[in-house]
């Protein structure tokens, strides 16, 4: 046996380590029904200024991107992207919704859209503060 380091993207060895990560999960929690959510703002060249990004698994919305283009920011775009997204997560049968973002980003926008700080990591020297916050929507 040896190990071996890759300084480039593997697509054989990433896909067999997440197909086997997902087997794992699949004996432990049942089926993963991950289904991608994507909601985008289309100017009217159709050009995409903004959106958000995740997925919806184990009755959780996953956000991985929020983004709006700098000229669109301060019109309220991320916090309908925030309203649309969610309403259909809820509509998929998830409770909850996780976001992580760094210290220069937006953690005070997630608290006002209702999450909660669960983690942070900080104090790594020439990095930014990196949040974890849980929004769980029983009783909505």
């Amino acid at each position: 046996m040896n190990i071996k380091i890759h300084n480039e993207h593997k697509d054989d060895i990433f896909n067999l380590l997440v197909d086997n990560l997902r087997q794992f999960n699949f004996d432990k929690m049942g089926e993963e029904r991950s289904q991608p959510l994507i909601v985008a703002i289309h100017d009217d060249n159709d050009e995409v200024v903004g959106g958000i990004a995740g997925r919806t698994i184990y009755h959780q919305l996953l956000i991985e991107v929020l983004w709006v283009h700098d000229d669109k920011r301060g019109q309220g775009l991320g916090i309908q992207l925030m309203e649309i997204a969610e309403r259909e997560a809820k509509k998929r049968g998830c409770i909850a919704a996780q976001v992580d973002t760094l210290s220069f980003q937006a953690p005070k926008f997630y608290e006002k859209m209702g999450f909660k700080i669960v983690g942070k990591v900080s104090g790594v020297k020439n990095s930014p503060d990196r949040y974890f916050l849980l929004k769980h929507y029983h009783g909505e």
